[in-house]
């Protein structure tokens, strides 16, 4: 699993876009409860990481324009981040190391191959089988793009493919791992809303495997339009062997998925079962990570882990101050007073989010912009878990965009582009995805048809 921390957007972006955020909550909210949201928004246009930004803009205005007790302030943050649901954070993130260093994603790559290899743009197919494979175990973009890009990437060019098909094939089907369940931002949702994880994971089935099919699908048509490689035609007896191979990683799905849709164990359960699992098979069944490399697995493990977890500590405690200041229902009264319905709303919802993506990682944005939008979308009478979907699916295309798409740093480190080269590689599939982002939107049974099947709604 990557490492690489999210990169900070160009100041030519950053500044118009906070002066204009700040401006806007101004006009709405007024007064000192503006002086929140401005006081973020300047802290982050100084290229501040978001999670200090958080924590200094609600120790600065609790100390100076309110009378909070100190004591609850802590009271607070002890119960808002003793959630059952934030530890499968750091298991989910432990199981795709151990994966991404075990060599589970080759063998996905292989048995991918052997099944959709011949068609037009075998590989690039294959690679966004291989990225929907390993999302299902996985649970991170960046984990995905990084175990699938540098493994296939280097084969594809080798096979005579365009650099730039390949990296954009990769970078978005990469981005199937926040949709996909097992997914992080799933889970930060659940805690920034208090919604079922399980719901959310089951609702995320059906459209994973949708999008997944839309990006093949562009890549298929871009391969037949330019004649790009295909690879012969792999025999019954050679998809069995790759198969054979792949089972102990695929059989990681079947556990933790069946496992959670079947009531056996909790989501969290399922991802220390994950994290064992992964292990188990990393090191004793494929044997391609020694015990010598395990410590330093569970150390960037725990890194990462303590990263999103400070996030997470310093949102909750935001999150307080807003609840406190009234500044949710205000800004769902101002939206409500507005006569926005449904549609309107959803559509400024995805708006706000893929502006949002233009200066900050996912986990921030979910658990800053989250807590404000829910009571509004409850009001209008959106189905939480279709919400929930929406604003993961919204993640996923901010995370291939630039100027702060983490896919496209992450990409950019395996393929040695520029950022600006990267940006124009991926379009094709990014236009896939912003037109999947409006049928989600738009069609909530994409979303809830599985969850309400399974009676989990």
């Amino acid at each position: 699993m990557s490492t690489i921390p999210a990169p900070e957007a160009h100041w030519s972006i950053k500044i118009p876009a906070l002066l204009f955020g700040s401006l806007a909550i101004i006009a709405i909210v007024g007064g000192n409860k503006a002086v929140v949201f401005c006081l973020l928004l300047a802290l982050m246009a100084t290229g501040m990481p978001i999670s200090i930004a958080l924590g200094l803009t609600v120790l600065t205005f609790l100390f100076t324009m309110t009378n909070v007790p100190i004591e609850s302030v802590a009271l607070k943050l002890f119960t808002g981040i003793e959630k059952f649901e934030i530890m499968a954070i750091p298991f989910f993130i432990l199981a795709g190391n151990f994966l991404t260093h075990g060599g589970v994603a080759r063998r996905m790559i292989d048995f991918a191959t052997s099944m959709v290899g011949h068609f037009h743009g075998g590989l690039g197919l294959a690679g966004v089988l291989a990225c929907a494979l390993f999302a299902a175990v996985s649970g991170s973009s960046p984990a995905t793009v990084v175990a699938i890009g540098s493994i296939l990437l280097p084969a594809m060019i080798k096979q005579g493919f365009p650099r730039q098909f390949g990296a954009g094939v990769i970078t978005t089907a990469g981005a199937l791992g926040i949709l996909i369940p097992p997914s992080i931002a799933m889970v930060m949702f659940s805690v920034a809303t208090n919604t079922s994880v399980g719901a959310l994971f089951m609702a995320g089935v059906v459209p994973g495997i949708m999008l997944a099919f839309l990006l093949g699908l562009t890549t298929w048509w871009r391969a037949r339009k330019f004649g790009y490689p295909r690879m012969p035609k792999a025999t019954a007896g050679e998809r069995w062997a790759a198969f054979r191979r792949s089972v102990w990683g695929l059989m990681l799905i079947v556990v933790v998925l069946g496992g959670i849709y079947t009531g056996i164990f909790t989501p969290t359960e399922a991802a220390a079962i994950a994290a064992v699992y992964a292990f188990i098979i990393a090191v004793f069944v494929y044997r391609d990570l020694p015990l010598s490399r395990v410590p330093k697995v569970l150390l960037d493990s725990a890194s990462m882990s303590a990263m999103l977890l400070y996030i997470i500590t310093n949102a909750v405690l935001f999150s307080f101050v807003m609840t406190n200041e009234g500044i949710p229902q205000a800004m769902a009264d101002w939206l409500l007073g507005m006569g926005l319905g449904p549609i309107t709303f959803l559509l400024a919802v995805n708006i706000l989010l893929l502006l949002a993506g233009n200066v900050m990682e996912p986990s921030s944005i979910i658990l800053i912009m989250a807590p404000i939008l829910f009571p509004v979308a409850i009001k209008l009478g959106i189905d939480p878990i279709h919400f929930g979907i929406l604003i993961t699916v919204n993640m996923e295309v901010g995370m291939c965009h630039p100027p702060v798409g983490l896919n496209l740093y992450v990409a950019s480190g395996i393929t040695k582009m520029g950022i600006t080269e990267l940006t124009i590689a991926v379009w094709p599939w990014l236009l896939t995805m912003l037109g999947f982002l409006l049928l989600v939107t738009y069609v909530p049974a994409i979303s809830l048809w599985l969850p309400r099947a399974m009676g989990m709604m």
